[in-house]
């Protein structure tokens, strides 16, 4: 995030969309012209679309993994820009590795940048772009019962302070922070996006908060891996850290489930938790407990929550069947979904009923 005016000054110059790993969500704002948003399985179709259309690529201090997502191999022209040598041409070849800050390489690269005067290509983003946020804007504008948890990411994220630092934990959790959640300038946010652990979320939040005393901390966390680590609540409250943890109850271990049915193709099997009330926990720690059920009053619960002082837990209780869908289906994973269902998935008619009204609320 250090180097955001530089990345932006460069996008400018080449007329480029600026394609972000989840790592590096917070690298620019999600309402800079020139981002598409993120790339991979929790990315954007406008990011996915340039990557498969785009004739160069720059890498910029990236080693995302996902290589399926970037353009194949010869079909693009590649550079790259990383502090470590050994991660030049790690993941995609390139004819160009340059070794330094990013920040500090970029200053030094944009003296000797043309101005590309086509601008098609970032205009055809763009447009995508406001495509694809009128999508999440109808997601996040639901009032279904149960609740919906990009309800629930987009009510915090609309209360984030600008300088807020904002951790999430490993699951479907990961995909409504990602797109539900936009990154400010001056904001940092992070989650385990290269082991993708689950229970980071909590210790994570508390380790922010005693490195940044004067900064809204938030972790946005799912029930299984705030579960698994719990305890350190206690932690938060008994050194006072003011730190809020949204929990996403949905009584279930989401990603493991969806993988069961669109990796596998399999039902989903020993993935129900047993349900926690969470806020009647926080207070059994001595901290402050809330909960959120209905739509309606997300936002004057998540008002006040965040306006309380001292170590907050919210739980929202959300939809278990709302499925955390990529933006681009394979014919592969859409015949594992539907084999999931044919093979005895014991709510079918629950999934398979929420994710048609999913689509048909996105084509309206």
């Amino acid at each position: 995030m250090r180097a955001t005016d530089e990345l932006e000054q460069v996008a400018e110059l080449l007329g480029a969309p600026i394609i972000k790993a989840l790592l590096g969500k917070a690298a620019v704002p999600d309402d800079s012209p020139y981002t598409t948003g993120g790339i991979g399985l929790l990315g954007t179709n406008p990011s996915q679309a340039a990557m498969e259309n785009c004739d160069t690529l720059l890498i910029v201090g990236s080693s995302f993994p996902y290589i399926e997502f970037m353009p194949k191999p010869g079909s693009a022209r590649g550079a790259q820009i990383d502090v470590d040598p050994e991660r030049i041409g790690l993941r995609y070849p390139v004819e160009v590795g340059l070794v330094g800050d990013a920040k500090r390489t970029m200053q030094a690269l944009i003296p000797l940048l043309h101005r590309h005067d086509d601008r098609s290509f970032l205009e055809q983003a763009q447009s995508g772009m406001k495509d694809w946020t009128e999508a999440m804007q109808t997601q996040t504008s639901r009032m279904d019962k149960p609740m919906k948890p990009q309800v629930v990411a987009a009510e915090l994220g609309r209360r984030l302070a600008s300088d807020a630092i904002v951790v999430c934990d490993s699951g479907t959790i990961t995909t409504w922070w990602a797109r539900h959640i936009p990154a400010k300038r001056g904001q940092m946010h992070s989650v385990s996006g290269t082991l993708a652990t689950m229970a980071c979320g909590l210790p994570y939040a508390n380790a922010a908060q005693i490195a940044f005393p004067d900064r809204q901390v938030v972790a946005f966390v799912g029930d299984g891996g705030f579960s698994m680590l719990m305890s350190e609540f206690a932690t938060a409250v008994k050194y006072q850290l003011p730190i809020k943890v949204i929990v996403i109850k949905n009584n279930v271990l989401g990603q493991i489930k969806w993988e069961q049915m669109v990796f596998l193709g399999n039902p989903e099997y020993g993935v129900e938790l047993q349900p926690i009330d969470f806020a009647a926990f926080a207070r059994a720690c001595g901290g402050h407990g809330f909960t959120i059920e209905d739509p309606a009053q997300c936002s004057a619960i998540m008002e006040e929550a965040l306006a309380t002082s001292g170590p907050v837990v919210i739980e929202a209780l959300v939809d278990p069947y709302e499925p955390p869908m990529p933006a681009n289906i394979s014919l592969k994973q859409a015949a594992h979904f539907y084999e999931s269902l044919i093979r005895g998935e014991p709510n079918r008619l629950r999934i398979a009923l929420t994710t048609l009204s999913d689509k048909i609320r996105e084509l309206i």
